[in-house]
């Protein structure tokens, strides 16, 4: 306990699946949360279940002017950010990848990479100036493994770890570590978008390509990103861990 004590936190996406399960590990271990989301009541909901430590805010992080008011309010609210969760994404239903639209397509790499982008504008500046900071990102097993018709979410998510090793390197003169998570799909709102339909025999299916049986959790992903935004991985950047049970072996 108490790993994150201290801490002031943003965490995009944290209305739900995995944004939502570590919120409530950073919560546990002693840091202050901004619960960010697209889904105001989502994220509100998330905060009350928190309790004082933690600030809902609805924000769309495609929008950099939204991002700037989001690290304001946090900021005014607990002091400094010095740790960045970059855990919104979206998918795409199993899709070949000459038919999807652009205007999806768009969306794909407006929420999975510009987002990192227009974070890293305005809070890598902040960081700098404290002397340090962690950053870490959730890509997917979709950007090491790719599944077909999935092209476009599988090449957002291998941008995301790409990304993670650069600004590993780029930042680790001013004490800034970053990394990334790849899970496995997971119990969340986006499982039916990735299986195409969520029946018994499609999951069973899905779960039979994981060798430890089930899919990842929030908690799973709540206890790594625990161990990787405290100072018990004060020598770690520019990594990625699997959180799927096997399947990327």
């Amino acid at each position: 306990m108490n790993r994150l004590n201290g801490k002031v936190a943003l965490i995009t996406g944290a209305g739900s699946g995995f944004g939502a399960g570590i919120a409530r590990k950073f919560i546990e271990e002693g840091a202050q949360v901004g619960v960010v989301d697209i889904n105001g009541e989502a994220a509100s909901s998330v905060a009350q279940e928190l309790g004082d430590n933690s600030l809902a805010i609805q924000a769309d992080i495609t929008s950099k002017s939204q991002i700037q008011k989001t690290v304001d309010e946090i900021t005014k609210w607990a002091g400094p950010i010095n740790v960045l969760v970059n855990n919104a994404g979206i998918g795409h239903l199993p899709t070949p990848m000459e038919e999807l639209d652009e205007e999806q397509f768009d969306k794909i790499i407006a929420v999975n990479m510009r987002s990192i982008y227009l974070t890293s504008q305005i809070i890598v500046p902040l960081m700098k100036s404290e002397r340090g900071g962690s950053i870490l990102n959730i890509a997917s097993t979709a950007g090491i493994s790719p599944r077909p018709n999935l092209t476009w979410y599988n090449a957002s998510k291998g941008w995301v770890i790409t990304a993670t090793k650069s600004m590993a390197i780029e930042l680790a003169s001013n004490n800034i570590r970053v990394n990334a998570l790849n899970p496995v799909a997971g119990e969340t709102p986006l499982l039916s978008t990735f299986m195409g339909e969520d029946t018994p025999e499609i999951r069973e299916k899905f779960l039979s390509t994981i060798p430890l049986g089930r899919f990842s959790t929030p908690e799973d992903m709540g206890q790594a990103a625990v161990y990787l935004c405290s100072d018990e991985s004060s020598l770690v950047t520019g990594t990625t861990i699997e959180i799927d049970g096997g399947r990327t072996i």
